[in-house]
This record gives C-alpha cells, structure tokens and sequence, in this order.
C-alpha cells in the first residue's frame, strides 16, 4: 500500500463510521481467534475501573434479541453468508442502540471486544460483498482506539486447538466447503480473515499490537496508547475507585467456549 493512499482509504472509512460525537470514548480490539485480544481487554477493563473511570464492557454475538434464533440456526445448519451477515448485525445494532451508544454519551467508555470491523473481516471471508456489509454498519462510529492484535496464522490456530477439544461447524467455516478436515478448513479460514484484518490497517487507520508478545508488554502498549487518548478526558467517574499500580499486570484467564 502506498503512502499516498493511505490519506484517501481513511477519508473514505470516516464516510463508513461517523465520527464520535459523544462525550465519551470507544475502544474496541480486534483480531483473529487465538490473538489473544480478549485477555488484553479484560487487563484494560480492570485498570479503567481501578483508576477511577466509569467502563462498559461489550463483546460480540451477545445480543439476547437474537440469541435463540442464533443457536437455532446453527443447529440446523441452516445460515448462508447473507443471513449469518445480517443476524450479527442485528446483535451489534441492538447493542448499539441500547447499551453502547447511550453510555457514550453518558461520558463512559466503552470497551468493545470485536466491533464492525470483525464483520468486515468474517462476512467479507465468507464471500459477502464488502461494501454491502460496511454500509449495513454506516450508524456506528470509529472508535477513539481500534487494536488490531495481530499473530501469525499458525500461532493463533495452535492457540485454538490446543486449547479446545473441537471445534464448532461454522467457527471452523464449515459451511464454505474449503475442507472436509475441520481443523485443515478452520485454518483457512482464518487465513482468509486474517487477509482481511490486514487490509484494514490502512483503511480504517487499525493500531497493530504483536501479539506474539508476552501478556505485559502487551498490556504496557496498549496502556500507553489509551492514556493517550485520555488526556483532558472528563468522563462520567467511577464512584468506586480503587488505587491502582501500573507496574502490577497480571495475565487474565482466556475465556471459555467457542468464539464469539
């Protein structure tokens, strides 16, 4: 990507996302599975709330508006890249609409694991056409931070399935028919959401975190970039706060389950 297209491909995004407007922040990571994105945010939720900020913690595909419908769909194997596409995007704008978007202009921040561009990412991997689905998110707006964690494609699959017994139907992108091996199709299609994280970075304009770092130096990074972003910052405040030690990380328990 040449430097001189990188100024165009973020105007174009800016017409994408709006602008925050709010009084608060919104910080979202992003990632492939096994990038260890979620440990990363769980460490910075904690921090926030220890240093007196009033946070919200949002992560993908938990919407209870569409969580029956979801389970069901995916029993019977009945979703095709359109609909999977449009459901997701029924769970983030009902997110959106009465959780996210409300505490913004409350003057909270908003942590959000996994936000638009993770259907940017997947929809665009499962052959839905990009622009339709960046125009389906056109009422969010671009984060204040948006991490992008990035791993090389045979570390984070080694994370998954060494961590996890099997692997689920469409998680494993199953139903694209890239391999009859669950393992061997789940790779590839990661790989394909990973190729397309990495065009983003310019698009969008994504902080790249290594994250083949260890969990401190990470979380280090990632402190440094939102304190930054928090300078002059009057947000709602936290009426619990607790004294905190930046020097003191400690590495978070991977959740449990399939991914989000």
């Amino acid at each position: 990507m040449t430097n001189s297209l990188v100024p165009k491909l973020r105007e174009e995004a800016q017409l994408v996302l709006r602008k925050n407007d709010t009084k608060g922040k919104l910080i979202v990571v992003e990632g492939i599975d096994g990038s260890g994105k979620s440990t990363q945010i769980d460490l910075l939720y904690k921090w926030l709330l220890r240093a007196g900020y009033s946070a919200y913690f949002s992560e993908w595909n938990s919407s209870a508006l569409v969580k029956s419908t979801t389970r069901t769909a995916k029993k019977s194997k009945s979703f095709t890249p359109t609909t999977f596409s449009i459901l997701h995007c029924t769970d983030f704008a009902d997110r959106w609409e009465n959780s996210i978007y409300p505490l913004l202009k409350a003057g909270v921040i908003v942590l959000a694991d996994r936000y638009a561009f993770t259907a940017f990412a997947r929809d665009v991997a499962r052959g839905v056409d990009p622009e339709w689905v960046r125009n389906m998110y056109s009422f969010a707006i671009m984060p204040d931070a948006a991490l992008y964690f990035s791993v090389p494609l045979d570390v984070a699959v080694g994370r998954i399935t060494g961590a996890r017994s099997s692997l689920k139907y469409y998680e494993a992108g199953m139903d694209l028919g890239l391999s009859d091996n669950i393992n061997e199709s789940f790779k590839l299609f990661q790989g394909k959401i990973l190729n397309e994280y990495d065009k983003m970075v310019d698009e969008f304009g994504l902080t790249i975190i290594d994250g083949t770092k260890p969990v401190k130096d990470q979380q280090r990074k990632v402190r440094s970039i939102i304190k930054k972003i928090l300078v002059g910052f009057e947000g709602l405040p936290n009426p619990n706060k607790m004294p905190i030690s930046v020097t003191n990380i400690q590495a978070g328990k991977p959740k449990k389950g399939g991914s989000k």
